[in-house]
């Protein structure tokens, strides 16, 4: 197996390494890092997924787990390494951030009480929450926070760059403060006119939940989907900023204290800005489990299964480009055919699980990626998914 001898040469932009606090140059003696400890495993290798995989720890990122399903055959495979501090591969079964796949989770959940009768998807959002929700967007109804098309803008947050975040990653932050703070805005545009695609309709369907069900959201989950799917590794980790199991590190390029751009250790770091939206903790294994119960109709049925697989007739309020997101997911035209499914997105970690609508070929992939809330997406799960269903 090929080997490098530092932190520079194993992650090609490093000038230096902070785990919490200190900084470890790059020029200072570090084990070895391997530059793929890659292991493939399933009845249809395929080429175009091991060479997405292929070179990892790289400047993008520091790991990937891939798993492969479906009729069209099955591939399951991990490269890079736990860590840049030890270079030991990485472990193919490890927990990570998967960001705002949560919306998924929470659009399932909705969809089943609205199968109850005990939310509706055409009643205002307001009417549930009238302590909450001012006036203003007494418009708003329950689909539209789910579709993106609310017209609710994100809350303030502290600072605006990365750095900033870094700073505040142990803060902890209540829904109903991001609710108030979203809606003491004025509304980006009329409820159902566009669509932009923001956490803060989550974060509301979160407390509609709770409302309607006098629980938290995170048992409702838990009682609905994760036990019933027997997901035993995955769980919200509510204030803890740590995920407990086995994980590999994430890392994220950022001004250090040096005054160098390099990679900071930021696998601990509090999600509870996110919660509904994207705090869930989980393993490829476990979203694969939940990718196919979700497109077989296990967990949604009938009309409201194909509420996550219609996109509203209206335009996205950034790029003018037609609504790409449906009620939980997001659809791609991809090798020619139709792929829905949701990334998400956390420091150090990029996550995905996609399908095609018949669920003949299922993806689910996490991704350790330098630049996880970057603009664009990142190389190494770009690759992934081409590899897995054809380009764009």
């Amino acid at each position: 197996m090929k080997t490098r001898t530092s932190l520079l040469t194993a992650a090609l932009l490093v000038a230096g390494i902070a785990a919490g606090p200190s900084v470890l140059p790059a020029a200072a003696s570090a084990p070895a890092v391997p530059s793929a400890a890659r292991s493939t495993t399933g009845q249809s290798p395929n080429a175009a997924l091991e060479a997405a995989l292929a070179g990892l720890p790289d400047a993008d990122a520091t790991a990937a787990l891939v798993r492969v399903g479906g009729k069209e055959g099955t591939w399951h495979g991990s490269s890079g390494v736990h860590d840049l501090r030890s270079g030991r591969p990485a472990d193919p079964a490890a927990r990570f951030r998967a960001g705002s796949v949560t919306k998924v989770f929470t659009a399932v959940v909705a969809l089943r009480l609205a199968e109850e009768g005990r939310l509706d998807l055409d009643r205002s959002a307001r009417s549930y929450l009238p302590e909450l929700i001012p006036a203003t967007y007494a418009g708003v109804t329950v689909r539209q926070l789910l579709d993106h098309t609310h017209g609710i803008p994100a809350p303030d947050f502290p600072g605006s760059t990365v750095e900033e975040a870094y700073a505040n990653r142990f803060r902890v932050y209540d829904p109903r403060d991001l609710v108030r703070s979203a809606t003491s805005k004025r509304p980006e545009f009329a409820p159902g006119e566009r669509q932009h695609y923001l956490n803060i309709g989550y974060t509301v369907a979160g407390l509609l939940i709770e409302r309607v069900t006098h629980d938290s959201y995170e048992h409702q989950v838990a009682r609905r989907v994760l036990g019933p799917l027997g997901l035993r590794d995955t769980y919200f980790p509510g204030t803890n900023p740590r995920i407990t199991g086995p994980h590999n590190h994430g890392y994220q390029t950022m001004r250090l204290d040096d005054g160098t751009t390099g990679l900071r250790d930021v696998t601990v770091w509090g999600a509870t800005d996110a919660w509904a939206a994207g705090n869930i903790i989980s393993t490829t294994a476990d979203l694969e489990t939940f990718t196919r119960a979700l497109f077989r109709g296990r967990i949604v049925r009938g009309p409201l299964l194909e509420e996550m697989f219609t996109l509203p007739e209206v335009t996205d309020v950034r790029t003018g480009k037609p609504a790409a997101y449906s009620v939980g997911l997001s659809m791609k035209v991809l090798g020619g055919r139709e792929v829905w499914g949701k990334t998400g997105g956390r420091w150090g970690y990029n996550t995905a699980i996609a399908s095609t609508r018949n669920g003949s070929r299922t993806l689910v992939y996490s991704v350790n990626s330098t630049d996880a809330k970057g603009q664009d997406m990142n190389r190494t799960a770009e690759k992934i998914m081409v590899a897995a269903y054809g380009r764009p």
